[in-house]
């Protein structure tokens, strides 16, 4: 027919639109495609399924301490090559790209805050830096945390989010383990509440030192947990694995988390808890 060979004007055009790049977000979980903005107004937690994406650690900050202050300490440590190490590529190499990428000097962030208006000792891990990995300036300044803790008599609040110990510096990242775990004893002694709150992921020497010593252990929504990786357990027990393993509601219903709380309500669990467990 005539009709279906003649040009449709209006609809036929050349011109291309410019659709900002990062303006909608799709859930990897459920494909809802949100936009942006207003994923940002709900902390990054999908309206559909409640996942939650990975944020920042400086929106953590923002997120828990009083006006999203932190009195920072420790900022100029820097990780050594004590063993030389080389994989795809030198160990200084890989430092310096993940300082360049994060704006971070390693993998941690800690100094004092205030949440409604209670002092505490505070860090954060950065999973952008190197997976959030464990050496021995990440383990050094968690100590330095804890010990800051004791110092000032406030409780203690570490976020971890790991893949655990940094294998470029071998027993010297295993070494943190011990030395953190110990300065938690001491902490314990004094009956300064520790507040262990994990995000996706937290796992290995991480979660097998300071993340799991904690007074009360909380953790958000669909976080991975646990020391090895599922495959690895599996081969090594020769069993499948529980649906769910090594989800935080997993870890909830085996007793190993006291909570699991979505990031909106966060800072008001922990201010509870705090009211709750210090009035010094």
């Amino acid at each position: 027919m005539e009709w279906f060979r003649k040009a449709k004007r209006g609809l036929a055009t050349t011109e291309k639109k410019n659709i900002p790049e990062g303006l909608w977000t799709k859930c990897p979980d459920c494909g809802e495609i949100v936009y942006s903005k207003k994923m940002e107004q709900l902390l990054w937690v999908c309206p559909n399924c409640s996942y939650h994406f990975r944020i920042s650690s400086l929106k953590y900050i923002q997120l828990l301490l009083d006006g999203g202050r932190l009195e920072e300490y420790d900022q100029d440590l820097v990780s050594r090559d004590p063993l030389k190490f080389k994989d795809s590529k030198r160990y200084p190499d890989r430092i310096k790209a993940a300082q360049q990428k994060t704006g971070k000097k390693d993998g941690v962030i800690s100094g004092y805050g205030e949440i409604d208006g209670t002092k505490v000792s505070f860090a954060i891990m950065d999973f952008a830096f190197i997976g959030g990995s464990m050496g021995s300036v990440v383990g050094e300044k968690i100590a330095r945390t804890i010990e800051r803790a004791l110092e000032a008599e406030c409780p203690l609040i570490i976020i971890s989010c790991s893949g655990g110990a940094r294998m470029q510096e071998g027993i010297l990242s295993l070494m943190q383990m011990a030395k953190t775990s110990g300065l938690l004893a001491r902490l314990a002694e004094k009956r300064i509440p520790y507040i262990s709150i994990l995000i996706n992921p937290t796992t290995a020497g991480v979660m097998a030192s300071y993340a799991s010593l904690g007074d009360v252990i909380i953790a958000e929504p669909g976080a991975l947990l646990g020391f090895a990786g599922p495959r690895v357990i599996k081969q090594t027990i020769g069993q499948d694995l529980p649906e769910g393993f090594q989800s935080s509601q997993f870890f909830l219903d085996k007793g190993f988390l006291d909570s699991v709380v979505n990031r909106s309500e966060l800072r008001e669990t922990v201010s509870k808890l705090l009211k709750f467990m210090w009035r010094k």
